[in-house]
């Protein structure tokens, strides 16, 4: 039985076999024959074997000669001796009867059908440059979104040498474990791959499972050698259990196969951590990244259901294709080290697809109806979801949609211009967006699954984000999990921007000067940086539901489409709390200081005045551009008191209320003095209290915190100025990923006091803000 992650006994024993020998032997004449050949050109067609034999006899003995069976212009000579090519290529002129003969050394080309060049995500500009001429010259969109097609798409030279290398990677591990199987998944063979895109590579050990299974329960005495079915006596299954291994044990034997057994690989690595456990390798004579998995299915199936919807409408490439390269260049996609907040091109193709279903006619049919047109030899189900989809796009109807490449892209950026991203979830399967309240309680996602579907082991909950896209087939998960808030926000006003241009003429008209239009135009980056400005100091306190006490998320669920403010009220209470009473700051609001009033704004005044300001966004013309003081779907605290029932101002009965006077809002500020340095030695001074070394998280305990901050206020001096600065909160977002955020602004910082205390409240404030939102729950 496999006990471990070191599998390299078994692995020597296997090499040692005599079906590894017979295919190392294979390689290493393969490679014994380069070294001992040379490369002749400069004979006629009718030039012999045996004239060149006789010539080359002179230098050494000539095992073989391989002649041009097509032009017959060149020859390659075998040697047995490696001192006879020395011998040749020292000579400085060679010629045979009327004939001046060129002999070099034999070069090795195996594999290398693509530039060696590693591609850089920085040289995107070069290529566009590149292109930009070509681009221009083209006489419409159309045109030019399928030149970008032609450019970017995997040649057929690239196809052939990522099939070679699965035949390659299919040989080996059936060697090890017989029955199994290599099947390539994702870019290479979805249909939309681009230079250099990675292998991902998908090693099925079903069958090799029940080969193991048979093999342990048969009585039969193994043979000596090679059993009747071909398969070696020395298999590295003598030494695992595939049915109890755990998925980075199996990785690690696959890793050091790939490393010991595969010529050209090397940089193996195993990524255990990773949501689903893979190895990592590269390919140095492809100069080309794989991936292999062994629990990914599912993958494989969405790579065919995405060959599908290739061939169900022949403008889905070319949109996909452009719609990735615009997202490069305006940096929403792309995670160069696979991990990061940005768009990946599997969630930008489905965004497409999404967008496509929900077209005047839809352009392609929703997987619900395509489970519906599938025969019944084609029902498919992996591991509890149903993955049924017709095998042939002959077998749906032909779309009635007859837009062009042009409006289609456009429709895209204005689609997703005014999509509302925070109450929704996208759902291919459904082919609409779903209500984000549905997902709000634990569990709730059984309301968006077919009735029919078979439940997902262990019911894993939907991770929703500020970008929630379903996986046609795997509903909980969220292909665009890993975006934070920046990013959605930044794709959705690269939307709009694009949106306003395809509206222009230089979208749509070619120029009669010669300048950039159409795509050139559209991909070309402004130069602008979106994000937020450098100076400015944000905290950002986030939704999150899973740490709620379930009496808290029973009333924000109740709340429905109001659960984020009532949420946004509580984070402001205990943000205000921690800064006055744990951290004794001197706080008043920006009313106090101008009026000297009572700072304190009643929960019905803040919900009146935040739906105000929801009201207006929501009646704002989507063309419009959004303020550049909030963001789209941000609420400020502090707008203007709404008109009483008594005032003279109020509007008629049966009249609409009047709007608030146009002009800049009041927004409602903390202005804080801290006039000691409580973010200093804290930890300390707790384990002073608590008489303990192990101290405890900051913000595990409000009442000990309190008692560190008034410690140090009485044993240390004050500051020489005390740090003067201001919070602004507002609340962003309208999802689970709902997020209060706090603006903090100084007047000065000349000792830098003010940003050792700004980093020390970026861990502490959002935890003790979480800690008081479970203590004020459970006190109610």
């Amino acid at each position: 039985m496999f006990a471990g992650p070191h599998p390299g006994p078994s692995l020597d024993q296997h090499i040692k076999g005599r079906k590894h020998q017979t295919l190392t032997n294979v390689r290493d004449t393969r490679k014994s024959q380069e070294e001992h050949s040379v490369f002749v050109s400069g004979i006629r067609p009718d030039t012999s074997q045996a004239d060149l034999a006789e010539y080359f006899e002179r230098f050494g003995t000539v095992t073989n000669i391989i002649m041009d069976k097509d032009k017959g212009v060149y020859a390659i000579v075998h040697f047995s001796e490696t001192n006879s090519i020395r011998a040749a290529l020292s000579c400085v002129e060679h010629k045979m009867k009327d004939l001046k003969l060129r002999v070099k050394p034999r070069e090795k080309k195996e594999f290398k059908l693509i530039p060696k060049k590693k591609s850089d995500p920085q040289d995107l500009q070069q290529v566009l440059e590149r292109l930009k001429p070509e681009l221009c010259q083209m006489l419409s969109v159309n045109a030019q979104m399928q030149c970008v097609v032609e450019r970017f798409q995997l040649g057929e030279n690239e196809k052939k040498a990522r099939s070679l290398l699965v035949q390659l990677l299919q040989e080996v591990f059936v060697e090890f474990f017989p029955d199994s199987q290599i099947l390539p998944f994702g870019s290479s063979v979805n249909a939309f791959g681009i230079h250099s895109c990675d292998l991902d590579l998908f090693l099925d050990l079903e069958n090799t499972k029940v080969f193991q299974a048979h093999a342990k329960s048969s009585t039969e005495q193994p043979g000596e050698g090679t059993s009747d079915d071909g398969r070696s006596e020395d298999s590295i299954l003598s030494d695992i259990d595939l049915a109890t291994a755990t998925p980075a044990e199996v990785l690690e034997l696959v890793a050091m196969i790939l490393n010991r057994c595969v010529p050209s690989v090397h940089k193996v690595h195993v990524v255990s951590s990773a949501r689903l456990p893979v190895v990592k390798f590269h390919h140095r004579e492809l100069n080309m990244q794989g991936d292999i998995t062994i629990n990914n299915r599912l993958a494989v199936r969405n790579t065919r259901f995405l060959q599908l919807c290739s061939g169900m409408d022949d403008r889905l490439r070319p949109l996909i294709y452009t719609i990735r390269y615009w997202a490069k260049q305006k940096q929403l996609a792309g995670n160069p080290t696979g991990a990061g907040s940005l768009l990946n091109n599997y969630a930008l193709t489905l965004l497409v697809i999404f967008f496509l279903q929900n077209c005047e006619p839809p352009v392609l049919p929703t997987v619900e109806q395509l489970k519906e047109i599938a025969c019944e030899e084609e029902e498919c189900v992996i591991e509890g979801w149903d993955c049924t989809f017709p095998s042939q796009p002959i077998a749906v109807p032909p779309s009635k949609n007859t837009q062009d490449l042009c409006t289609l892209l456009a429709g895209f950026f204005s689609f997703y211009a005014k999509f509302d991203f925070a109450s929704n979830v996208i759902s291919l399967r459904e082919g609409r967006a779903l209500p984000i309240t549905d997902f709000l309680i634990l569990n709730k996602e059984d309301n968006v699954m077919q009735e029919e579907q078979p439940p997902k082991p262990n019911n894993p909950r939907l991770k929703l984000g500020p970008l929630n896209l379903l996986d046609p087939f795997e509903l909980t998960h969220n292909v665009a999990g890993n975006l934070n808030e920046r990013s959605q926000r930044s794709f959705q006003k690269e939307c709009q921007e694009a949106e306003k241009y395809c509206r222009s003429l230089q979208y749509q008209q070619k120029s009669t000067r010669g300048k950039s239009w159409g795509l050139v135009r559209l991909f070309t980056p402004h130069g602008e940086v979106t994000h937020a400005k450098p100076e400015q100091l944000t905290i950002n306190i986030p939704f999150k539901l899973a740490s709620l006490p379930e009496k808290l998320r029973n009333e924000l669920h109740a709340a429905g489409d109001g659960f984020r403010l009532q949420w946004f009220q509580r984070v402001c209470a205990a943000t205000e709390g921690v800064l006055k009473n744990v951290l004794q700051c001197h706080l008043v609001s920006s009313t106090d200081a101008i009026s000297g009033k009572d700072s304190a704004v009643s929960a019905e005044e803040m919900e009146t005045s935040a739906s105000h300001a929801l009201s207006t966004n929501d009646s704002t013309d989507s063309g419009e551009s959004q303020s550049k003081t909030s963001p789209p779907g941000t609420i400020a605290i502090g707008a203007k008191r709404p008109l009483c029932s008594g005032s003279d101002d109020a509007s008629p009965k049966g009249k609409k209320p009047r709007l608030a006077k146009k002009g800049k809002p009041e927004f409602s500020l903390w202005i804080c003095v801290q006039k000691h340095m409580v973010w200093a030695g804290r930890r300390k001074v707790k384990r002073e209290l608590i008489k303990d070394t192990d101290s405890r998280p900051e913000g595990s305990c409000v009442e000990l915190e309190s008692q560190v901050t008034a410690r140090i206020t009485e044993k240390e001096p004050q500051l020489k100025e005390p740090l003067e600065f201001k919070v602004h909160p507002q609340i962003l977002g309208g999802t689970e990923s709902t997020r209060t955020m706090l603006t903090f602004e100084t007047s000065g910082d000349k000792g830098g006091a003010f940003q050792d205390f700004f980093h020390f409240l970026e861990v502490f404030l959002p935890k003790v803000v979480e800690t008081l939102l479970e203590k004020e729950a459970g006190s109610d």
